[in-house]
């Protein structure tokens, strides 16, 4: 289990720099620079919750994905402490990505997570066979299609100024639950239609 847990750390350090880059670099360079936090984690086959919640086995490993989402976040929260020293205007970007989030609102956030959720797990089950080509046109068609990745998002979030959280917590939490649920479901979605295990 701890193991799992600093696996799952060190996963959502990879995503927390990869966001760090698509902030500080944007355009359509940005998100192409992003593939790095992904090749990390398939490379080094690290914990994390977009890779592994497409895979699990049934409703008894559910805490161990819940146990891998919390290391993410994690991982997540010490790269945004990094944004916090950086001359780069990282944590304004990352406002600017979040007020755009909150004001699309919950559900549409949530819907928009499934496409994303779908993305992951198919390049994470190319990328386990040494296929890295749905991984570097994955990655960057997710963002620009403003799907949202829970554990990028969990970066994002953290990288805001502390004022940021104390006017909008609330809003911030349960849009946060939406999009973790609707990457879920992305993740799953092969196994919905198609009834497999």
């Amino acid at each position: 289990m701890f193991q799992t847990f600093r696996s799952a750390v060190l996963a959502g350090i990879a995503i927390g720099i990869a966001g760090f880059g698509n902030l500080a670099i944007g355009g359509i360079a940005g998100p192409v620079v992003f593939c790095f936090g992904l090749l990390t984690v398939v490379f080094y086959q690290l914990r994390l919750y977009t890779g592994t919640a497409g895979f699990i086995a049934g409703p008894k490993e559910l805490p161990q994905l819940l146990l891998i989402l919390l290391g993410n976040i994690v991982g997540c929260l010490l790269v945004g402490l990094l944004a916090r020293v950086s001359p780069l205007p990282i944590q304004e970007n990352a406002a600017r990505l979040l007020e755009g989030r909150l004001a699309a609102g919950i559900v549409p956030c949530g819907l928009l997570a499934i496409g994303c959720g779908f993305i992951m797990t198919t390049a994470v089950t190319f990328g386990r066979q040494g296929k890295f080509l749905p991984l570097l046109f994955g990655v960057p068609m997710f963002i620009f299609c403003g799907f949202p990745h829970s554990i990028a998002d969990a970066f994002y979030y953290l990288a805001v100024p502390w004022s940021f959280w104390g006017a909008h917590l609330g809003s911030i939490l349960l849009l946060y639950v939406s999009i973790v649920l609707g990457n879920f479901v992305g993740c799953n979605l092969y196994r919905l239609i198609l009834w497999q295990k």
